[in-house]
């Protein structure tokens, strides 16, 4: 559990929301350098493990650690991670370009060029004119992707992150993932498709009813 190659560790986390246990004593730890996938039915708890280890949530007992730091305790928040859970929100009357550009400023990191990079690796067009509720659903993803990417993070948290992309966009979020990894990027991946997991991931880690039943290395 404490391997020195984990950079995210999960130690006896449960989640009770009023009534309802969600997390169930979750021990489980991802190393470094990989893509580590999650399956499992809707309302397994994939989602929520997710949202706990970004910090979104707090779990009601148990300790996460990012990059040797406890969310919730140590951090808020874990730096160094970018993250897509469920449809990424964006001001529906600026251009994908200007939304991006907005949420940089928060952090003051990156600058125009780096921003306008991000676009193109997820085959946006930065000079794209036209405003974010016109988009389709797949060029959404492809933005909430280059939001999640243009910082560089060492750690990448996606869930469900090609909804609505056609075949050629999977295909071509499929090339970046891997090469992303090849940075020695951490990915953590929660998809529907057997074949995303089999062609993307290291390691599977599959939950039901708020439990990891099974972990295998593909």
């Amino acid at each position: 559990m404490d391997d020195k190659n984990s950079i995210i560790t999960v130690k006896s986390v449960n989640l009770i929301i009023g009534k309802n246990e969600i997390l169930k004593d979750i021990s489980v730890s991802f190393e470094k350098g990989k893509i580590h996938g999650l399956i499992g039915r809707n309302g397994s708890g994939k989602t929520m493990l997710m949202k706990c280890i970004c910090g979104f949530i707090k779990p009601t007992s148990g300790e996460i650690i990012v990059d040797e730091s406890r969310v919730g305790k140590d951090i808020d928040f874990p730096k160094n991670m970018g993250i897509i859970i469920e449809t990424p929100g964006f001001i529906p009357y600026y251009s994908g370009y200007k939304n991006l550009k907005l949420i940089a400023g928060l952090n003051n990191k990156i600058n125009k060029e780096q921003i306008k990079q991000s676009m193109k690796q997820v085959g946006l067009d930065p000079e794209l004119k036209r405003h974010v509720r016109k988009y389709s659903l797949g060029m959404r993803q492809r933005l909430g992707l280059a939001q999640a990417i243009m910082e560089n993070p060492d750690i990448l948290i996606l869930d469900e992150p090609f909804n609505g992309l056609d075949k050629d966009g999977v295909k071509d979020m499929r090339e970046y993932l891997l090469s992303y990894k090849e940075q020695g990027k951490t990915i953590l991946i929660c998809s529907h498709s057997a074949e995303d997991i089999t062609v993307l991931c290291d390691t599977v880690h599959e939950m039901d009813k708020g439990a990891i039943t099974t972990i295998k290395d593909i």
